[in-house]
């Protein structure tokens, strides 16, 4: 997996069903999973970085584990069809505030997908704080 990156508007259609670009199709496999994501927004992982997140769950205690139920509980394992398109369950759209018009975006090694009107809000609040860490990384 080369690194997810982009952006790209789209629209959900009346069954829950969202076209996967095919450039992060490409990163992302046959087969990947979409879970709830931080800031109401569904992140999206490739099988190998759902398996690899797995594992680490597995070594958490129960203490800490718990608290990750309802991640596991609503995530749903996707493949898309032959036009591209996933369903997304009722459940993962409405915790998203997912309705018709949707921002697919990449973020290093996943995915996420926004209501449009979210992102476009998170974008414009989160751009000042990109400069300052881009700063700290030495770019």
């Amino acid at each position: 997996m080369s690194g997810l990156y982009g952006s790209y508007n789209h629209t959900i259609d009346a069954k829950g069903r969202l076209f996967i670009p095919a450039k992060l199709r490409e990163d992302l496999g046959d087969t990947f999973y979409v879970a709830m994501g931080a800031d109401g927004c569904l992140s999206v992982y490739s099988e190998a970085s759902w398996s690899k997140f797995t594992e680490q769950f597995e070594s958490l205690p129960y203490s800490k584990a718990k608290a990750l139920r309802p991640l596991f509980a609503n995530a749903a394992k996707c493949e898309p069809d032959a036009q591209g398109r996933i369903l997304i369950p009722a459940k993962l759209r409405a915790y998203a505030g997912l309705k018709k018009d949707v921002t697919v975006i990449g973020v290093a090694k996943r995915a996420e997908i926004w209501s449009s009107e979210r992102w476009k809000a998170m974008e414009q609040e989160e751009t000042e704080d990109m400069f300052a860490a881009m700063d700290e990384m030495g770019f």
